[in-house]
């Protein structure tokens, strides 16, 4: 099935120069960054998708140009998938890779990209848990890999994105579907440091928290934070952590700071996950 818009990089569309050199009548081509193929005509003028459009040849040479940006294709035109946000100052984009893509904030990744891929990368996070089940709290959305894998198995996702114009970078990405079309997702908008506060008592069983680098966002790493994570998780529920890479010095530094604060506000164990780089706490 076509997908209803058509989204590109340079990982789709390097293949199409050789088919224009080599005079091809046809070739496969995913329309949605890797997620489903369809196949296209050759023609003169670029290649013509199953709905009608046309990429031309010039806008294939752009993308191929591109590495660092994914394109939707709009009645013949292509437009790089990139956001000013006025309320942060943030330039967001997104960047595709051999998976699924991830997002450029500033010209920073917020994904891990070396030696695993965005998907792979998320996967980890999930199977910090031994499972994921209940009702589960995603305090920073970004793209929504995280919400749309533990909706998977979970009987509801809270998610939690600060600025809005981050939901428009995800809303283009194909991969960032189900965030908008599954019903077990609901999103909020705001600071996750006061949206938590509205939240019930043992309202979660498990906590997913996955925030920007301290300098960032250093109330997100505070013990006030931790303390109302720990109320509104259920007894036995638990809290996985992203703290970076543990082997990197700044890495070892915010863990032992984590570790240390999670401790205080009342988690009784802090157990380390270095695949997915973070810990997971236990109410």
């Amino acid at each position: 099935m076509m997908p209803s818009t058509i989204v590109l990089s340079h990982v789709q569309t390097q293949a199409l120069a050789r088919c224009r050199a080599t005079d091809a009548a046809g070739s496969d081509i995913s329309p949605d960054l890797g997620l489903t193929t369809v196949q296209v005509t050759v023609e003169a003028a670029g290649i013509r998708f199953p709905t009608g459009e046309l990429l031309a040849w010039e806008a294939i040479d752009e993308i191929n140009a591109s590495e660092n940006n994914c394109f939707l294709l709009k009645e013949g035109d292509i437009h790089k998938i990139i956001v000013f946000s006025e309320a942060m100052d943030r330039v967001y984009s997104l960047m595709p890779t051999h998976a699924a893509p991830t997002m450029l904030v500033s010209g920073i990744p917020m994904h891990r990209i070396k030696g695993t891929d965005p998907w792979k990368d998320t996967g980890e996070k999930i199977k910090a848990f031994q499972s994921v089940t209940g009702q589960v709290l995603d305090t920073t959305t970004g793209l929504g890999y995280t919400a749309v894998m533990a909706a998977r198995t979970a009987e509801r996702v809270i998610t939690v994105e600060l600025d809005p114009a981050v939901l428009d970078i995800a809303r283009a990405n194909p991969w960032s579907r189900d965030l908008f079309d599954n019903p077990r997702i609901t999103q909020h908008i705001g600071d996750s440091f006061e949206v938590i506060q509205t939240f019930n008592d043992d309202a979660f069983s498990r906590i997913i928290h996955d925030p920007p680098m301290f300098k960032l966002a250093g109330d997100l790493y505070s013990r006030d934070f931790y303390e109302e994570a720990y109320r509104v998780l259920r007894r036995g529920g638990q809290m996985f952590h992203y703290v970076g890479d543990p082997e990197s010095r700044s890495g070892r530094s915010v863990t032992r700071g984590v570790v240390r604060r999670l401790h205080e506000a009342g988690f009784t164990r802090v157990i380390e996950r270095p695949r997915a780089f973070g810990v997971v706490a236990v109410k």
